[in-house]
């Protein structure tokens, strides 16, 4: 009996973790499939980059909502009906024959990715006993951390020998195999709350943040004076104040702004803001240099971006460790420092690829990786009370989620700022013209400005880590006289 109930556990994060692996593989096989698709559906820049952003967008807005559908409807049954649109909307994208078509399916992507990862964490907290839920979540993060290193790979080859909608349809079977097994494997909450939606809530939240990364992506062409962007952005503002009034007032919010009360709280997820913002821009900025630049093919990308994930596979344990001794606050610090320093470094690109320059950086910043962002995980979810901790939890995973889509949308507002976007967009879809060879020192030097510049939010981390470290000591000294208490009465 025992033993059946051992092999059940397993199988339970067996479907889990396929569903974390599938999403990110989707994630990184779409940045390095942007220039391909492009050219076949004769996108423009802003098109391409949008098959991005869309994906981010919903799976930030329903987050939040997901994680409130599990205790309404079943942590079983909201994770199956999210793996299920997510799969059948990869089909819609490798059908897609438009921009506007593709974007509209990452869309309902982007829901369903939502809606089985908000499921899958309470589906491990209930599965497995707390001390042995450390691990499960740890083989999670792997296939997490896996589905990056083999998504440019794997995208690459597929795109290289099948074309671009290919890295869509060879995502469908894991789907369905991940949907068979849910099906027979998880088991469905034995009890369910009664709560609400907060639609109003929900919709000035996604209505806000939709209107914002549509100003950053069309602002240059608008121009930011003119009446179309600055109308936009007050718009943003002001479905994002009547959100916040919504929130206060309502009775189940979509988010609890009681705890950005807490101090540290609040910090962490400005670090996190500025972290995300920072490292997310990287593989997309160098995504376009490579193919956009040297003329590298997908697959020769998906080689130059391995070095980009796998550091962290060695380092990530290693920096839980190294947090125990030295305290969250400095490993943070110490990763951030050295993730602005490699991006300063590929701030330095010219126009003769140089290996070196490119993987040596990337090394870099997956080491630091691994030793800062399980350490930012715990600093910012420890510094909300243990009663909050699932609300914590959930407006820590929408801020990671929108700020990889501000900063998808930041590159775009660069390269149209430094180079011109559609001397960029021809660039990447594949003409060869003289006049177009000699554009390529523009998009260098475009590359290299958003490097710099994006190394910048790496130094707000810093500056914000900075303020938590003296409280951060002090705990730390709190706790060692404690746990020397309690060794001396035992």
């Amino acid at each position: 009996m025992i033993k059946h109930k051992q092999s059940g556990k397993w199988s339970v994060l067996f479907v889990v973790t396929l569903v974390s692996f599938i999403t990110n593989l989707d994630a990184t096989i779409v940045v390095n499939g942007i220039p391909p698709l492009m050219e076949d559906l004769h996108l423009s820049l802003e098109m391409g980059m949008w098959t991005l952003t869309s994906f981010y967008i919903t799976s930030t807005v329903f987050l939040l909502p997901s994680g409130r559908w599990s205790d309404m409807f079943g942590t079983k049954r909201i994770f199956l009906w999210g793996f299920a649109l997510f799969t059948i909307a990869t089909v819609l994208c490798g059908m897609a024959g438009s921009g506007t078509v593709l974007i509209l399916a990452r869309l309902l992507q982007g829901v369903g990715a939502a809606m089985a990862m908000a499921a899958s964490t309470p589906i491990l907290m209930k599965t497995f006993p707390p001390h042995e839920l450390g691990r499960a979540l740890g083989i999670n993060n792997i296939a997490w951390v896996t589905g990056s290193l083999l998504g440019p790979v794997v995208g690459g080859a597929l795109i290289g020998g099948f074309g671009w909608r290919y890295m869509f349809y060879a995502i469908v079977p894991l789907g369905i195999l991940g949907l068979i097994a849910g099906v027979l494997i998880l088991k469905e909450s034995a009890e369910l709350e009664k709560a609400k939606t907060d639609w109003p809530g929900l919709l000035t939240y996604g209505s806000g943040l939709t209107a914002l990364l549509i100003v950053l992506s069309e602002a240059q062409a608008w121009g930011w004076a003119s009446s179309r962007t600055l109308g936009l952005l007050a718009i943003g503002i002001l479905l994002w104040i009547v959100f916040v009034i919504i929130e206060k007032k309502a009775r189940h919010p979509l988010f609890d702004l009681g705890l950005l009360g807490y101090r540290d709280y609040t910090i962490g997820l400005g670090i996190t803001a500025s972290y995300c913002i920072g490292y997310f821009a990287v593989s997309i900025l160098l995504t376009l240099y490579l193919q956009g630049t040297q003329n590298l093919s997908p697959l020769e990308t998906g080689l130059m971006l391995i070095p980009l994930s796998v550091p962290q596979l060695f380092t990530a344990p290693i920096g839980g460790k190294l947090a125990d001794r030295f305290g969250t606050t400095k490993m943070i610090l110490l990763g951030s420092f050295l993730i602005g320093l490699a991006i300063l470094l590929l701030g330095q690109l010219g126009t003769e690829l140089s290996n070196a320059a490119v993987i040596i950086p990337l090394l870099i910043i997956s080491a630091a990786t691994g030793l800062s962002w399980p350490s930012l995980a715990k600093a910012v979810l420890s510094a909300a009370p243990q009663n909050q901790a699932g609300p914590a939890s959930g407006v820590f995973w929408t801020v990671y989620n929108m700020c990889r889509a501000i900063s998808q949308a930041l590159v775009l507002v660069i390269i149209q700022w430094v180079a011109k976007s559609d001397v960029a967009s021809q660039l990447l879809s594949g003409s060869k013209s003289d006049e177009l060879n000699q554009s390529r020192d523009a998009l260098i030097h475009a590359s290299n400005v958003g490097f710099q510049l994006f190394a910048a939010f790496l130094a707000l981390a810093i500056l914000l880590g900075l303020s938590l470290l003296r409280p951060h000591e002090k705990r730390q000294e709190s706790h060692t006289i404690h746990d020397k208490e309690k060794v001396g009465l035992e």
